[in-house]
Formats: structure tokens, sequence, C-alpha cells
């Protein structure tokens, strides 16, 4: 024991350990991860291993998601057989926004399959799945089953999607994921218990620890099994280590056990909340009263979440200091026990769906009063930098300057440093352009979807993730859904300043629409010649009244920095005609094509006078329209075309007067 002791204090026992730890992330993340599966193959043997909102966990050898018309008759621990068709998960095709498939694939999932018929032709041994599966069934039908399911078996993706933006908005959506502060909860019931043997109460700890990990399957639990057994080997043989042997041995045996989970973003909030409590509390933590000391805590944790709340939402929640004093003492010590005590006694479950409403609609009326900073997404490195610096702040508080100037830089950035771009959004089957200048911005366009948020999913976020705080002029080519579906949304989630609408009269969506702007004083105007912004003009070149929306629309030209840009709306050929008669436009660098590719527009005589160089079809994948049409496509064949379907998001970069293009493809 003695010489166990030695080794385990040496130093030279840590650099090996530290070495060994590196090589084995480096191997682990440098290696090619692939299925054992291709898409040809139609028939599984799987056993379900989770059952969420919207997808079934299938072990067949490997981990693949289940795409199943209904769920009602699947139990977690069938064996089933299956004929279905694999299909690979869609990547982000929008800059900055999180890759689903580059996350399924971290987690070694590769693919989907959409089941055409399956049968059960068994049951699993496997004793965590049967008690998931006994769990499961007892809180199904349950008023508070969400929120049970999300405390129990870690599954959050029954919340209501309105209500978990809602948290996310205010910066509380950790409260609602398995951590070390509800294991509290577990280790000061076994306290209770078990008063004697410390060593048997470490050792049936750990026990559960493992097994709930393994039931559930969450880093953050295993953070918390590993951090628990090492700090009590720590106190079991008096090895003394400090607080950083005990973090950076952590850190090691989590290598050792999982590298992959440092691909998940969730691991490094649980990491860097958990370590930064323990290792600085004696310096923050010293008011004996409760609240200060849980605002003090909420405080702290805003701080130290800063940089990766930046990276990963682009923006922070100040307000969240006060929404965590409030809730991580309700959720650790009331409703985290509560959901346990439902699970045995199912007649609290009217009392904890009661309490669960109250919180939602609480939390749904402070957001209205939310405040949040937007920041554009920094690097890798800026996050980093940020870490050290609010470290050296902590030791040495003369450094705080430092941290502040570089906090207001990054704040102040489109602000500093200006910037020229275009930026068409892959919005599917529809249109939806950023032009920024100067930290001017203009939206054409919003796209539109049923049953699915663009502007929540994919404009909004991408907006913030660039820094953008507010548009400058929205402007709408036309009434029709796929231009301007998410108009209302957009405008009461994210400040417009002024709305453009095409000429002719009004259709249902632009009185909607108007009703907002009218009730949010928001002003608009409709049939205008040009905007000047900053210097720079954008011509609407259609103002004469047509029949119907799509002739109607606005048609846009602008120069930037010397180069000439040209938005189409959905014009047809009868309004290019009329253009080409009224104004010489020739050589324009940048077109958007009219009607996404369709043969109505792009004629040969308006394509051969105004020559494009570049040419953008904002279009969805295999759409029912048959857009881009082939005679457009072979209209187009001197101009560079690149496709929303095919390119993904399309940025035109202006820099030092060149024009820079990257698209994020599919």
């Amino acid at each position: 024991m003695r010489k166990l002791k030695i080794i385990l204090k040496s130093k030279y026992f840590f650099i090996f350990l530290f070495l060994i730890s590196v090589l084995r992330l480096f191997f682990v993340l440098t290696r090619e991860r692939n299925s054992i599966y291709d898409n040809s193959i139609n028939n599984f043997t799987c056993t379900v291993i989770k059952i969420s909102k919207d997808n079934v966990y299938l072990d067949c050898k490997e981990i693949i998601i289940g795409n199943f018309s209904s769920t009602d008759n699947l139990e977690v621990g069938q064996i089933l057989n299956i004929n279905g068709v694999l299909n690979e998960f869609n990547r982000n095709t929008n800059f900055n926004l999180f890759d689903y498939k580059e996350y399924m694939k971290n987690n070694s999932i590769f693919y989907r399959i959409n089941v055409s018929s399956f049968n059960v032709v068994g049951r699993s041994k496997n004793i965590l799945l049967n008690i998931r599966n006994v769990i499961y069934k007892r809180i199904k039908n349950l008023k508070s089953f969400s929120y049970l399911n999300t405390f129990i078996l870690g599954d959050k993706s029954f919340i209501d999607d309105d209500i978990y933006s809602t948290y996310k908005e205010l910066g509380v959506v950790h409260l609602f994921s398995i951590s070390g502060m509800h294991i509290s909860f577990f280790l000061m019931i076994l306290n209770y218990l078990i008063k004697k043997n410390s060593y048997l109460k470490s050792l049936f700890f750990f026990l559960f620890l493992f097994f709930y990990y393994r039931l559930v399957m969450n880093y953050s639990l295993l953070r918390a099994a590993v951090f628990f057994f090492i700090r009590e080997i720590n106190n079991i043989f008096s090895l003394r280590f400090s607080k950083y042997k005990i973090v950076f041995l952590t850190l090691i045996l989590l290598v050792t056990i999982n590298p992959l989970i440092f691909l998940s973003s969730g691991i490094y909030y649980s990491l860097i909340i958990s370590f930064s409590l323990y290792l600085f509390s004696k310096s923050f933590f010293k008011s004996k009263n409760k609240i200060v000391n849980s605002f003090i805590i909420s405080f702290f944790v805003f701080i130290m979440t800063i940089p990766l709340n930046i990276y990963i939402y682009s923006e922070i929640f100040p307000l969240s200091i006060i929404y965590n004093t409030i809730l991580i003492p309700l959720v650790t010590f009331f409703l985290f026990p509560l959901s346990i005590l439902t699970l045995f006694f199912p007649f609290l479950d009217t009392l904890l769906f009661l309490i669960n409403s109250f919180l939602e609609n609480l939390l749904i009326y402070f957001r209205q009063f939310n405040l949040s900073f937007v920041f554009i997404k920094p690097s890798i490195v800026v996050v980093v930098i940020y870490y050290l610096l609010i470290i050296l702040t902590i030791y040495k508080r003369k450094i705080t300057y430092i941290l502040l100037i570089v906090f207001l830089i990054h704040f102040n950035y489109n602000l500093i440093f200006k910037s020229s771009y275009l930026l068409f959004f892959d919005v599917r089957q529809g249109d939806s352009f950023l032009i920024h200048n100067r930290n001017k911005t203009i939206l054409i366009d919003t796209g539109g979807l049923k049953n699915y948020s663009i502007s929540n999913n994919t404009i909004i976020p991408v907006l913030k993730s660039f820094g953008i705080r507010k548009i400058d002029y929205f402007i709408i080519s036309h009434g029709d859904y796929d231009h301007m579906g998410e108009a209302i949304n957009l405008v009461n989630n994210f400040k417009v300043e002024k709305v453009i609408f095409n000429c002719g009269p009004y259709n249902d969506l632009e009185k909607e629409l108007i009703k907002v702007l009218d009730k949010k004083k928001i002003p608009y105007y409709t049939c205008i010649k040009e905007l000047n912004i900053d210097n720079n003009k954008l011509h609407f070149l259609q103002t004469k009244k047509y029949d119907n929306e799509n002739d109607n629309s606005n048609v846009i030209y602008t120069e930037l920095k010397g180069y000439k840009f040209m938005f189409m709306g959905d014009a047809s050929s009868s309004t290019e005609k009329e253009i080409m008669d009224k104004y010489n436009l020739s050589d324009i660098d940048v077109l958007k094509v009219g009607h996404h590719g369709s043969k109505t527009s792009s004629s040969e005589e308006f394509i051969e006078k105004i020559n494009p160089k570049y040419s953008i079809i904002s279009v969805g994948k295999k759409n029912r329209y048959g857009h881009p049409n082939k005679e457009v496509l072979d209209t187009l064949s001197n101009s560079k075309v690149y496709r929303t379907d095919l390119d993904g998001s399309i940025m035109f970069k202006i820099k030092n007067n060149k024009l820079k293009i990257e698209t994020c493809s599919p």
C-alpha cells in the first residue's frame, strides 16, 4: 500500500498518465469513424434501447435511429426484425449552425432508417434495458411525463419546443439536465441513511452512480461519477491530492473511458461549471446567507459560461443570474426530488404537474422582459483566450481591465471592423437573402415552410452568429408564402427598423403583417423607387403594377464597392422585358435568378443582356415544382451557377475590393 501511495503521488506518474491520455485522445478523435453498413442493406435485427419524442434508438450492432409511423406498440428492450431504407443524416447547410450529421457521427451514429415494416421477435435480457422500460411505462401516461422523463431518464425531447426555447433564452436550460447538482440530492439521502461506515457509503454511492450512468448514458453523470470516485479514493487512502490533481485525474479518466464525449458541447458546460465551483469555492462562496450564496453561485456560473454561450448561442443572458438564483435550489431540492418521489408514488403527479405548469408560465412571463447581448461567433482560439483571461482575473484582479477590453471589442466587432458581404440563406423551397454593408443590414424575404420555423431555426440564429442585432431594412419581394411566410415571426422575435413592400395591392399575408407592424409602430413603405443607405443606393426597378404577385415582385439592383448585384424575386419574363426596355443594365456580377429557376423567368434575351458572372438559384431539394428548369440552366451556361439545394448557403464577401465566395455545402 505504501508503494502504491508513492507511485500515485509521483509527478512522473501524472506525466505518464497525461501523455497516455493525450495520445489516446488524439488517436480516437483523428481516426476515421465509419458505419459497418451501407445503404444497400434493408433488413435488420435490432434492439430498442431508447424511445424519445422524434427518434427511436436501435442497437443493430451499431446504433441506428429508427423512424416509425407510430411508437405506441414499441417498448425498450424489444428485439425487432426491421425492413426499411437507410438514409444518411442531413448536414447543416447554413453558416455557423448546429451540424446534426457531425453531432451524430461524433456519437458513432451514421444512419437513420425509415421503417416500412417490423415485427417483434424477442426481448433482450439486458437488465438495464428492462429497468428503463419499466420506468418508461410507469411514467408514460402521467401528466408530468415530459419532466419525469427529463429528470429520471435524462431525455428532454418531450418538453414542449416553445417551452424548451424559453428555457434556452432565459439561460436556465442546464437545470433540466441530470448533473452534479441533482446527484447531490442522492448523496444527501445516503449520508442520512448510512452514517457510520464511510467505505461502505462510498462504495454504495459509486455503484449507484455507475448503475445510473449505464441506465441513462448521460455524460454529465459520467463526469460526476468519475469525479466522485477519484475524490473518495483520495480520502480513503489519504493521498492528499490537491484539488487541481483531482480535476486533472478526472479528465484523464474521462479520456480513458470515452474520448468521444469531448466532441459534445454539453460535457464542457458540465466540466466548466462543476470544476470551477469546486476549485474556486473558498474564494467566492463565503456568505452564510443561503440566498446571497445562491446569487453568488449563479453569478459565478454566468461568468464562467460566457465564452461557451457566445460560441454556441452567439449571445448571453445577464438576467439568467436572477433566474438561476431562484431556480437552482427550487429544481435541485424540490422539483427533482418530487420527480423521484412521483416515480414511486404516482398520486403526487398532479402536484408535480401544477408546479411545473406554474414554473413554465412564470418563465414565459419573464421571457418578455428578457435581456440579451449578441456577439459575433468567435473562433475556438478566442474562447480559449477568454478562459485564460478569466482564470488570470480570478487570481490577479488587476488583469480584469484586459478581460473587459477584449469583451468590449468582441461586442462591438461589427462596429470596429466594418465588413461587406451578401448571404444567401438555404431556406429550402423559398428565398431569403442578407446584404450587410458597413454595419447596415438589409434582409430580403424570409422563406416559409409549413410546420417548420425557418426564422427560429435558421435566419435568426445565423444573424446572431454574425453579430447582427437588428435589421435596418426588411424588404419583402412579394406576398407569396415561400418569400414572406416567416415575416411576422421574424418581426416578433428580432428588432426591425423599417419594412418595404412591393407594388400592387396587399394580399392576406401582407395585411396580417401590417397589423403587427402597426402594433409595434414599425414604419413600412410600398412601391418605392430607391433607398439611400450610407452612400449606397438600392434601386427598385419594377414599379409597374401587374395583376399577379410574381410580376409585382420587387426587382432590386445595387452596387457595392464596384460589384453589381441584382435580385429578381419571382418576376417573370414580362417584367424582365419591361426592365430591359427601361434600363441599360449589363455585366451583372451576381444575379439572384428569378422564381427559383422556373421556365417562366430568365429568358434568353434577358440573360444575354445582363450577362451575369455568378447566378444564384434558391431552391429546395427534390421540390415538387421541378425547379430549376433545365432550359433555364442551359440559358445560364455562361454563368457560374450556385444552387442552395446543391451548395447550401452561399456567401459573397467583398474584401480589399475582391469578391470571395464561400458555400456551406450539404
